[in-house]
């Protein structure tokens, strides 16, 4: 169809027919690819909590060591920075790694404890479910920084954000935690699981200008300091620490996504406001009995939905039900067939079998039938 009458059939019929692609009779429409993505994308993120996960879950994966993230909420607006020393955005994408689809994991399909990840979807749901999202500065090889800002009304969070999680060891070795389902406890879980790959800091703005200020003091020397004529090209996570003044600081600061006054600028560089311990550091994993010891009991008649003390296995898939796209589920078990076929070869085994992935609470179960050749 050509362009013009294409314009101007929306025109008259509206935004319903830009989002179907074929009308079936009897109410029934085929949705367009974009309009599908966008629901879906409404669907993976159900609450500021997740966007979080999601920003942790990108920046691990784009090589990160360590991620900053700087979290204020004034009236039902929430601001998210999320600062790393990862592999940065190539210049360009800055506004495209947003779109649906685009991924830099074209190889890898990615199963943690969260679910799938890798369909280049992620950024896209944060963009559609927030107010704004966007790559605030990247350096290519020398972190990003992304700030996200959310309606807690539109999208909402949890009422209690300032409980903190309680990790507690079963007996049978296993590491649980309770509590409400907060910004906190998702960067501590995440910060636990991921504790071998990455460190993670969570605070105010103030608080994560003042570690980054801190580490970066102790990484660069004086020499480096005095001598460096151009600070946008430092890794993000450095910068703070080539500040001569108060002021260049606070400039240096929101450049990074970190709103903070001269004032609080001089009380950093002044020693003043301590830098901030790892979140997993923060973590504090107790004993069943010595948990069991020290808890509170529920209120009778309180319904158990409504306990703050929700438990989760950490070594298990979220308790949320795992959905994988059928395409990468074909994409998956393609590539289990590829490595199942030289196995085949050397005990004349059929590969021409069809595996199957199946989908649990907890785990996901791959069979493969195991036929000899005739």
């Amino acid at each position: 169809m050509p362009e013009d009458l294409t314009a101007f059939i929306q025109h008259v019929t509206g935004e319903s027919h830009s989002r179907v692609e074929e009308d079936l009779g009897n109410g029934f429409v085929r949705l367009r690819s974009e309009e599908a993505e966008r629901r879906q994308a409404k669907h993976d993120v159900r609450g500021t909590e997740d966007i979080v996960i999601e920003m942790l879950r990108n920046a691990r994966d784009a090589h990160a060591s360590r991620i900053f993230v700087a979290t204020t909420k004034e009236g039902t607006k929430r601001s998210l920075t999320m600062i790393d020393d990862g592999d940065g955005v190539p210049a360009g994408l800055r506004e495209r790694i947003f779109e649906a689809r685009v991924t830099s994991k074209l190889d890898t399909v990615h199963f943690d404890t969260w679910g799938i990840h890798g369909r280049g979807m992620a950024l896209y749901a944060i963009k559609v479910n927030a107010q704004s999202a966007r790559v605030v500065d990247t350096v290519e090889g020398g972190g990003t920084a992304i700030s996200v800002v959310t309606d807690t009304e539109s999208l909402p969070e949890k009422r209690d954000q300032s409980t903190a999680p309680i990790f507690v060891r079963t007996d049978a070795g296993t590491v649980t935690v309770r509590g409400p389902r907060n910004i906190r406890r998702t960067v501590y879980e995440f910060a636990y699981v991921d504790r071998s790959q990455v460190t993670v800091y969570l605070g105010s703005a103030t608080d994560v200008a003042a570690t980054l200020w801190t580490l970066g003091r102790q990484k660069t020397s004086a020499t480096d300091r005095a001598f460096c004529t151009d600070l946008s090209a430092l890794p993000v996570c450095d910068r703070l620490a080539f500040a001569s003044t108060p002021e260049e600081f606070s400039s240096l600061a929101l450049g990074i996504g970190l709103v903070l006054s001269p004032r609080s600028a001089r009380r950093i560089m002044d020693g003043e406001i301590s830098p901030l311990s790892s979140a997993a550091e923060e973590v504090r994993i107790t004993g069943a009995d010595e948990r069991a010891g020290g808890a509170k009991r529920r209120k009778p008649g309180r319904p158990r939905s409504e306990a703050p003390d929700v438990k989760d296995t950490l070594d298990a898939v979220d308790a949320r039900t795992l959905k994988i796209a059928p395409e990468d589920r074909d994409a998956f078990l393609a590539q289990v067939l590829d490595a199942y076929r030289a196995l085949a070869r050397a005990y004349y085994l059929d590969d021409t079998v069809q595996p199957a992935l199946r989908v649990g609470k907890g785990a996901l179960t791959l069979e493969i039938p195991v036929r000899l050749l005739r």
